[in-house]
């Protein structure tokens, strides 16, 4: 019987395939909250997979068997770790308003953005496609990380993912009634974390491009009267490292105009992150052209752009969006 099952099954190769890749990468960033240690845990699975593969006797899906380890990674990964957290939910409910930055915290303090060719699976039907972003944002992923581990999987799995819970329980070797209960108290953190939060509003393709192309322009151009007029009222800034973050359209104007004047004739190249449009900002190089400074993340809301994400770390971050090294 053995023998049979092994001549019948896939060769290694053809289990590790890149279609496996990309779908396990979106499950571990959600999981996890970085690219890079998305990357890492899949790379992980593919070795642990590569490893075992000979005692794989295939009472269970492929596919089902890389989740198990892909799952079994990032419990391990996450086994004493603190929490990735966005700015807002570091320094409690009152925002910087004093100008001071303090001290930059480690990378590992922060929920990160990801390319979206890396953790996207590019449903074709469009209302998965309109899910999935959902599930990507970083404002659910840095919702998910409220969760214990085993939360996290159940409901990454069940609501993302689409398992049935009896494939759930027989992932992470527990019932469908714990499964089931996990999955009611995942969602009860998740209603709470993300209630007050803005809409946010996906234009179609012609409007984000007007709205896109507007604020390019007004923001190399440094027009505070035009960027004004496309920044909501209540619009929200942040800059990981810094756990510091602003609140309202007057003080992220006064910050521009202020302490983050050094910004002006800085240039921006469109890009993509967490399902929806981020920037590439390029200051002025005192050596000549302009080098990378930030990726812009842009959310629009009902009333214009509703938050900033300025991620300062482009030494590690542009490389991984494709974004050049330098401007000439």
């Amino acid at each position: 019987m053995g023998t049979t099952q092994t001549s019948s099954r896939p060769s290694i190769d053809d289990v590790l395939t890149p279609a496996h890749r990309a779908e396990l990468t979106g499950f571990c960033y959600r999981m996890l909250g970085s690219a890079f240690d998305a990357e890492d845990a899949v790379q992980e699975t593919f070795t642990r997979a590569w490893r075992a593969y000979d005692r794989f006797e295939g009472r269970s899906e492929v596919r089902t068997w890389l989740y198990r380890i892909a799952s079994n990674v990032c419990f391990d990964t996450l086994r004493g770790r603190q929490r990735r957290a966005l700015p807002m939910e570091m320094t409690g409910s009152t925002p910087a308003s004093d100008g001071l930055i303090g001290v930059p915290l480690p990378e590992s303090a922060f929920v990160e953005p990801a390319p979206g060719n890396s953790v996207s699976t590019r449903p074709s039907d469009p209302a998965e496609a309109a899910a999935e972003r959902e599930s990507i944002r970083l404002a659910f992923v840095a919702a998910l990380q409220h969760l214990p581990p085993q939360q996290r999987a159940v409901l990454i799995l069940r609501d993302v993912l689409k398992w049935h819970a009896s494939e759930v329980a027989e992932l992470l070797d527990t019932t469908v009634a714990g499964v089931n209960s996990a999955l009611q108290r995942a969602h009860a953190t998740m209603n709470a974390r993300q209630r007050a939060e803005v809409p946010t509003v996906e234009p179609d393709d012609e409007a984000q491009g007007e709205l896109l192309a507007r604020y390019v322009d007004a923001f190399e151009r440094y027009d505070i009267e035009a960027l004004t007029a496309l920044i909501a009222a209540d619009a929200t800034q942040s800059m990981p490292p810094w756990a510091m973050w602003l609140e309202g359209r007057d003080e992220i104007l006064a910050w521009w105009q202020g302490i983050g004047a050094g910004c002006r004739g800085s240039r921006l190249i469109v890009t993509e992150a967490n399902g929806s449009v981020a920037l590439g900002q390029y200051k002025i190089d005192p050596a000549g052209g302009h080098a990378p400074w930030a990726l812009q993340m842009v959310r629009w809301g009902p009333d214009g752009i509703a938050e900033f994400t300025f991620y300062l770390d482009a030494a590690r971050l542009f490389p991984l969006f494709g974004l050049p090294a330098h401007l000439d």
